[in-house]
């Protein structure tokens, strides 16, 4: 069993060991105390079920007498009391023992679902670069909750790298308040330029506009390397080329292949040596 699957937690760690990790994988917190009766009952049931689950979610332990603050913060009024935590906010709670039955009904509430599956899936994907997969995935999340952030965001890549400019925008700009925001704000100036190009006369511009038109035009084909060695060009010329738009371009760039991809940790270096 692995170590991080039950763990005793405190105001020193709760941001991290339960805000945090539960970005990722769901937390329930047992608020307990060494004097709580039920909290003895409750206990090896909760134990039992998250080794039984492998994973599939964290049981964070807390005493309450010992961290009063997060008691209080999270309006502990009597225990036991456990709260469920997905993506940094609490989803779910209850007080008292339940039974086993009860226990299971409410953790499957929690664990992720099939969408969250299928969004890892499209997430996986576009690491692949497998843009057209990935969009699909994403639409099926779409269609199971219309509004979700994450899948929004990562069918909004998938567009950009397909050259669906269009549809891609209209999902930035209209993109619901959320932590993916920032995200799909970066992507925008990507996303607008692109379409501009469409209809820009490459008949009477200058050798630096050309430079950059041209760059905008390859990555309508794909050929994203060369597209990011042109706009570096542009802004060795102009570092805050059509107001810092060739950057905010590139910048799009890095964010719709990830943070992880090779060319964007290449070609992020050379951005950062040519502006500083």
């Amino acid at each position: 069993m692995s170590a991080s699957i039950i763990i005793n937690v405190s105001e020193a760690n709760f941001e991290y060991e339960v805000i945090e990790y539960s970005q990722e994988t769901p937390v329930l917190v047992d608020f307990w105390a060494d004097w709580c009766i039920p909290c003895k009952t409750l206990e090896p049931i909760l134990h039992d079920l998250a080794v039984a689950a492998d994973g599939n979610f964290r049981l964070a332990r807390l005493n309450v007498d010992d961290n009063p603050k997060l008691a209080m913060r999270f309006n502990v009024r009597g225990i036991p009391a456990v709260k469920a935590f997905r993506e940094g906010h609490m989803v779910a709670e209850f007080n008292g023992v339940k039974t086993k039955i009860e226990l299971q009904q409410f953790i499957q509430h929690i664990i992720p679902s099939y969408a969250d599956l299928i969004l890892d899936k499209g997430n996986s994907l576009l690491v692949l670069e497998q843009w057209e997969k990935a969009a699909h995935a994403f639409h099926q999340v779409l269609e199971e909750r219309p509004k979700h952030p994450g899948a929004l965001l990562g069918l909004a890549k998938s567009l950009l790298a397909q050259n669906q400019t269009e549809d891609s925008l209209d999902i930035l700009e209209n993109f619901p308040a959320s932590r993916e925001y920032a995200s799909a704000e970066i992507l925008m100036p990507l996303a607008a330029a692109l379409i501009r190009s469409e209809s820009t006369d490459e008949d009477s511009l200058t050798s630096l506009e050309a430079t950059y038109q041209h760059a905008l035009r390859l990555i309508r084909l794909g050929n994203l390397p060369a597209a990011m060695d042109g706009i570096l060009a542009v802004l060795r010329q102009d570092k805050t080329y059509r107001h810092n738009e060739a950057r905010q371009v590139l910048l799009g760039l890095f964010a719709m292949l990830g943070d992880e991809n090779a060319i964007t940790r290449q070609y992020r270096n050379e951005l950062a040596s040519v502006l500083f």
